[in-house]
């Protein structure tokens, strides 16, 4: 690799480095390849320019600052490698738009909204297709088990014990894989959803768990599509800090009913913790108690068991 290439021949040359080390990087790479087309559709040629980087990073399709920064973010580590081919390629500041990680309040799904999703599923036309039985069971375990959705599209029939009633999760966020034990009514509907997609001859054969019609891989973006349209026709509004519900959501809401429960029940949430953040995936426990502030009920809960125990402190001291 030289410094003449071209931009999508440098792209392939970075990911496939990395991909080499054990990296699986399915989100960057895709948005590196976008920004391959970019430059290209520019007609640019020669070293990355700054120009360059912060047009693409600030062509999404809805821009803002922090969605910048997470794009320059996704792109730095790849500006390093092309500065290394050519010294005179710039290297991505870190914090040109500021900071792309900010918390935002979740929407937090009620029981209610979830049966409407699942119902509206059921309905999806034309009546009785697989791609609407892979999304009513996909987003049905994401709701169940707080899987982020690429971990659920990316699962293979292996990776599904119905005997133990076990999911093993591979190569997921930060690289990290893990087993998720699963409810007897999770694995119920994933066996019922297994005994229809094998009805399928075209589906039948595929690795994949989860497959839209003749054995097609689902992606994210149809998924989506899919999860959008039916959010509109409900007529949900978000009560979080973003514009709509989103299926990230039900992650989210997985967590903070789990915590509210354990709260309920009085239970240790420092012990607690680390399983929940071992079940979920976070690389570490404080993205986990960080959903202590997911809803106006959960901080409610924290803070009353946080002053009982103020007061038990302050008695036994006295």
């Amino acid at each position: 690799m030289n410094a003449s290439a071209t931009m999508p021949q440098k792209v392939e040359a970075y990911l496939k480095q990395r991909r080499h080390a054990g990296l699986a990087l399915r989100v960057i790479g895709s948005q590196l390849k976008s920004f391959a087309r970019f430059a290209e559709d520019r007609g640019h040629r020669g070293p990355l320019s700054l120009d360059l980087v912060l047009a693409w990073a600030q062509a999404s399709e809805q821009p803002s600052p922090r969605t910048a920064a997470g794009r320059l973010a996704q792109l730095r580590p790849f500006t390093q490698f092309c500065h290394r081919l050519d010294p005179t390629s710039v290297v991505v500041p870190g914090n040109f738009f500021g900071g792309y990680y900010r918390h935002v309040t979740p929407h937090i799904y009620t029981a209610q909204e979830i049966r409407s999703l699942m119902e509206a599923l059921q309905r999806w036309r034309p009546a009785g297709c697989l791609r609407a039985q892979s999304y009513a069971t996909l987003l049905g375990l994401l709701a169940a088990t707080g899987l982020r959705l690429s971990e659920g599209l990316f699962l293979e029939r292996c990776d599904v014990d119905f005997e133990r009633g076990l999911l093993r999760i591979r190569e997921a966020k930060f690289h990290k894989s893990r087993y998720v034990p699963l409810h007897a009514s999770t694995v119920q509907a994933l066996r019922h959803y297994a005994s229809r997609r094998d009805r399928d001859p075209l589906s039948a054969g595929t690795p994949l768990f989860f497959v839209a019609d003749h054995g097609r891989r689902l992606s994210i973006s149809c998924v989506r599509y899919a999860f959008d349209e039916l959010r509109q026709k409900l007529g949900w509004h978000c009560r979080g800090g973003r514009p709509a519900p989103r299926i990230h959501d039900l992650r989210f809401t997985f967590i903070c009913r789990r915590l509210e429960h354990w709260y309920a029940q009085g239970a240790d949430i420092d012990q607690l913790m680390l399983s929940l953040c071992t079940y979920v995936g976070h690389v570490n426990v404080t993205s986990t108690y960080w959903y202590l502030t997911g809803t106006p009920k959960l901080m409610r809960l924290a803070a009353r068991r946080f002053h009982r125990c103020r007061a038990l402190q302050s008695g036994g001291a006295s």
